[in-house]
């Protein structure tokens, strides 16, 4: 044992006050390189000030953020077989959720909340992509499930904010089940006469694509997000052809009809609550007029 590393060392330090310093600090904008302080960050939602890159958001701070004052009932986290088919490939998948939890502190991918957007009462579900990908799994289509569920018997909207790599190779057959599941609860709050409203996030790929986050009344989404079922690199092997440059991106889609609009992440609870309103058949306020003749023509496409 070394007494001076082990011991003497850390009594110094704490009797300067010395604190380990956070590996996250500073965050390094994917496109120019430049390095932003993460307090800087966090405050300005995740994107970067200068280059308007916008950086992965934490599903807990996309709830605080869309609903008034922050302030939303959390739907609860159904319970679901854990590991039901005991895979393992580099690691244990029990140990991949155990770690996936402790980094999260969720249960699995999937948060929802019941509450108010400029008044307008909703269900927002968002993926959290730090939780093995936001991939699709038997718990988080159970919990959109329910979302779903609760939002119809609400009688309100439903927003979606998918941010995942698709379904959960994990759980196999298991999680590819969701997609019909998640897609007849799509079905039955469109029954019931409620809109049902996308926000594509990056990435938004795989599996979910195929499902849910293309069956919205009106398509959103940030920019520069990547969205697509699969990747480009396979695409290209796969035709033997060169892609367009920017293929896959919300601009692009936007272009080719894909998605209906691309709105940055500070304008997003305002123009959610602007078009639901119009959805809605509810009052839009004198300060949205000029938008909303736009918006709704979209709707109405």
């Amino acid at each position: 044992m070394n007494w001076i590393t082990n011991y003497v060392r850390p009594r110094i330090n704490s009797m300067l006050g010395r604190r380990e310093v956070p590996e996250n600090l500073w965050i390094k904008c994917p496109e120019t390189g430049e390095m932003v302080f993460h307090k800087d960050l966090e405050g300005n939602k995740w994107v970067i000030p200068a280059s308007g890159y916008h950086m992965k958001m934490p599903a807990k701070a996309r709830l605080a953020d869309l609903f008034d004052n922050g302030e939303y009932e959390s739907l609860p986290q159904p319970k679901v077989a854990q590991d039901p088919l005991k895979f393992r490939d580099s690691k244990k998948y029990s140990d991949r959720l155990r770690d996936s939890r402790l980094k999260t502190e969720q249960e699995d991918t999937i948060l929802a909340g019941l509450g108010k957007v400029q008044g307008l009462k909703l269900v927002a579900v968002v993926h959290e992509f730090n939780f093995i990908g936001g991939s699709l799994g038997m718990a988080a289509g159970e919990a959109i499930v329910k979302a779903f569920e609760r939002a119809t018997s609400e009688k309100c909207p439903l927003v979606m904010f998918p941010a995942s790599g698709g379904a959960r190779m994990q759980e196999g057959i298991l999680s590819l089940m969701q997609l019909p599941r998640t897609t007849v609860a799509v079905d039955l709050l469109k029954e019931s006469g409620q809109p049902y409203i996308v926000v594509l996030t990056n990435p938004t790929t795989g599996g979910v694509t195929a499902s849910y986050a293309m069956l919205g009344d009106i398509h959103l989404a940030e920019p520069g997000a990547e969205i697509g079922f699969a990747g480009k690199r396979v695409i290209e092997q796969t035709l033997r052809e060169k892609l367009p440059e920017g293929f896959q991106t919300s601009e692009y889609l936007l272009e080719h009809g894909m998605v209906d609009m691309v709105v940055k992440r500070h304008d997003i609870p305002e123009t959610l609550a602007r078009v639901l309103k119009i959805l809605t058949k509810k009052p839009v306020s004198a300060a949205n007029d000029m938008n909303s003749g736009t918006i709704a023509l979209a709707a109405s496409a």
